[in-house]
């Protein structure tokens, strides 16, 4: 088991390729050590997910110079190369999983949607059950979709919860090539799950997540 202690996203080629196991604590201070003991023991769960994209080390040359805005190929929203360890990947000692979900139009122009989840494993676990959406109708629309909203839940073995996660309007819209934002309308396709829509993220925790269309 490789245990990492990082600020930043690193080449992880080989603890992928040799370990077992990649346990990421960032800085976890003082009293990290007993943090990470506790959860390596099994006293708790972990349940943090990536806020970054780790990439494959032969990929960082495709990326873009940090002064190039068209941010070609970089970030989860814009990749186009499968990613070492995608944005809000992580695993539980638990096994949550999305069962069904649906949504809706809000009152304030957003969405709202409901979703049923289930802890499948053998293990307590809080997990982050993510919401992505992306237009389908519009030329504008980022290649990936796009987190929306998230909620943490706390379940015990076999344990069954309903969730509610309200989309605000921002995440309904686009910005065209002259740099305006726009609200093109038409299907959206939402994804309700523990981690984004991508292949990497399927062949690492063997889940997809709920896709629901919504007509708008």
């Amino acid at each position: 088991m490789v245990i990492l202690l990082a600020g930043s996203s690193i080449d992880l080629t080989e603890a992928e390729n040799r370990a077992n196991a990649v346990f990421c604590v960032w800085y976890p201070g003082a009293r990290g050590g007993k943090a990470v003991a506790d959860l390596l023991f099994g006293k708790r769960s972990p349940s943090g997910k990536l806020p970054i994209t780790f990439y494959h080390d032969e990929d960082l040359t495709h990326l873009p110079e940090f002064t190039d805005y068209s941010m070609q190929g970089r970030t989860y929203r814009y990749l186009n190369r499968a990613p070492l360890y995608p944005f809000g990947y992580g695993l539980t000692y638990g096994d949550v999983r999305v069962l069904a979900a649906s949504a809706g139009k809000a009152a304030d122009g957003g969405l709202v949607v409901h979703a049923s989840v289930q802890n499948m494993g053998n293990a307590a676990t809080e997990d982050v059950v993510q919401a992505y959406i992306r237009a389908e109708d519009t030329p504008h629309a980022t290649p990936n979709p796009i987190l929306c909203g998230f909620s943490r839940v706390s379940l015990e073995p076999g344990a069954s919860a309903k969730l509610s996660l309200s989309i605000a309007p921002a995440s309904l819209s686009v910005v065209d090539d002259a740099g305006n934002r726009i609200f093109p309308g038409g299907k959206y396709a939402l994804y309700i799950g523990t981690s984004q829509p991508d292949a990497r993220s399927r062949a690492l925790t063997g889940v997809s997540p709920v896709r629901v269309e919504i007509q708008l």
